[in-house]
């Protein structure tokens, strides 16, 4: 399976356009705690790649780790040209979610991280959430260091505005951006422009609403042809707790 065109991803990380996002691999809503059944979450995982999803987007926070462990359970040794990203730097508690981009707290979470995908280096490492508290420039300069370091590859955003984007870029390269972003939700088409004038990866995430609220008549494998044709810096990152609706997706970028 080919879906689409390919992107390079800072240049040298070369992904099929739609990847696959993990935050759903406990199980439907599931945001903590093991798997509902952890041999599915295993092979759903496994049959991404095997379809071509060879950008796995990940965090910190999904299942408080328990996300990146069934990552690194099922792919490693991990195949050429498998991309991993994970995120740090934003926690929940409950159904509240809140920003944490300390140093401190960016340094040890990349630690955890590469410890539990049995990574020696992330290929894209990203700041999950702008911490109200933390000036940004403070944690994009800690990434900055942790790239230097050879802990991290490149370094990407998430949940940023134009004026976010343009401050961290003055401080170290930003090849990515996160937002949520769909057919039906369009609050960051000013981002989106932005990473299109630079060249910089989109990664939209919730890109099909969880299948509610499409436009009348408008399928699943319509929204995702929709994103994909939308620009060429564009790479979704649906995710899913079904194998079904997985293959799906990818027959859809077909």
């Amino acid at each position: 399976m080919t879906p689409g065109k390919t992107f390079a991803i800072g240049g040298d990380l070369e992904v099929n356009r739609l990847g696959f996002g993990a935050m759903r691999v406990l199980g439907r809503d599931r945001w903590w705690g093991e798997p509902d059944d952890r041999e599915y979450s295993l092979r759903l995982i496994r049959r991404a790649v095997e379809l071509g999803c060879n950008l796995i987007d990940t965090a910190h926070s999904y299942g408080a780790g328990i996300s990146e462990m069934l990552i690194g359970e099922a792919l490693h040794p991990y195949r050429d040209g498998v991309v991993v990203a994970t995120k740090g730097g934003m926690h929940r508690v409950g159904e509240e979610t809140f920003g944490d981009a300390r140093p401190e707290t960016l340094r040890r979470e990349c630690e955890e991280s590469l410890r539990r995908l049995r990574l020696e280096r992330i290929d894209l490492y990203q700041l999950h959430r702008v911490d109200p508290n933390v000036p940004l420039e403070e944690s994009a300069g800690t990434l900055a260091a942790l790239r230097e370091e050879g802990k991290i590859r490149h370094i990407g955003l998430s949940n940023v505005g134009v004026s976010q984007l343009e401050r961290a870029r003055r401080i170290v390269p930003i090849v990515s951006v996160q937002n949520r972003y769909s057919v039906v939700d369009r609050e960051h088409e000013p981002v989106l422009e932005a990473c299109e004038r630079a060249g910089i990866a989109f990664l939209p995430y919730s890109p099909l609403e969880g299948g509610r609220s499409l436009p009348g008549g408008m399928t699943r494998r319509d929204a995702l042809r929709w994103l994909l044709d939308r620009s060429p810096v564009v790479c979704p990152i649906p995710g899913t707790s079904s194998i079904e609706h997985l293959e799906d997706n990818v027959a859809a970028a077909a």
